[in-house]
């Protein structure tokens, strides 16, 4: 009987700091390939990178190692914090960059593009969006009335419809903030990257 692998991840498929060691390279290798297909630069400030199961994983051993983490208990509170971030069927999840150098751009910048989260849409070939929504659990941590934060999460439903649409006419990731009025085409390897991710 062929069994798919869980989307979300369990204490189980996360290795302790020694037994991570030892794929650790050939993994990191991995993620940065699967990156360079799920990344996508609205203009020159903002990125949005759209994450999977392999992606989340590596943020999770990779903070587990950093910071030393070793209890179930404490990977387990990683895995919660995480898990949302990888997709169901139907779903895409991202996270949003605003990738800013010095003070001076980001006391010019995060003032004004509070909203941007909720201003990141997928737009179809024939005209239909998909709107991007906050995260629930990052929502109240992250969104402020005056200045916005440096990165959000986010997550996009399509239906049945939209997904077919999606894969017969390609779409743009399009940012219609009004002081940030950015877009770029998919191209072939990221819609095969979304495409995979939206159907079960």
């Amino acid at each position: 009987m062929n069994t798919l692998t869980p989307r979300k991840l369990s204490l189980s498929d996360i290795a302790d700091v020694r037994a991570y060691e030892r794929e650790r390279a050939e993994f990191k290798a991995h993620v940065i390939s699967l990156k360079e297909r799920r990344r996508l630069s609205l203009g020159t400030i903002v990125s949005v990178m759209f994450e999977n199961r392999d992606t989340i994983r590596y943020q999770i051993q990779e903070m587990s190692r950093v910071e030393r983490l070793s209890t179930d208990e404490e990977i387990q509170g990683e895995i919660d914090i995480y898990n949302p971030m990888i997709p169901e069927p139907g779903q895409l999840c991202a996270t949003l960059f605003i990738e800013l150098t010095s003070e001076e751009q980001m006391q010019e910048w995060l003032p004004k593009l509070v909203g941007i989260e909720s201003s990141i849409v997928f737009r179809l070939a024939d005209g239909r969006e998909v709107a991007a929504v906050t995260e629930a659990q990052h929502e109240s941590q992250l969104t402020r009335d005056y200045v916005t934060a440096a990165v959000h999460y986010l997550q996009f439903a399509f239906t049945d419809d939209e997904i077919a649409g999606l894969a017969e006419g390609g779409a743009v990731l399009a940012c219609t903030h009004p002081d940030y009025l950015e877009e770029i085409t998919l191209s072939p390897a990221n819609l095969a990257e979304f495409l995979n991710d939206l159907r079960a």
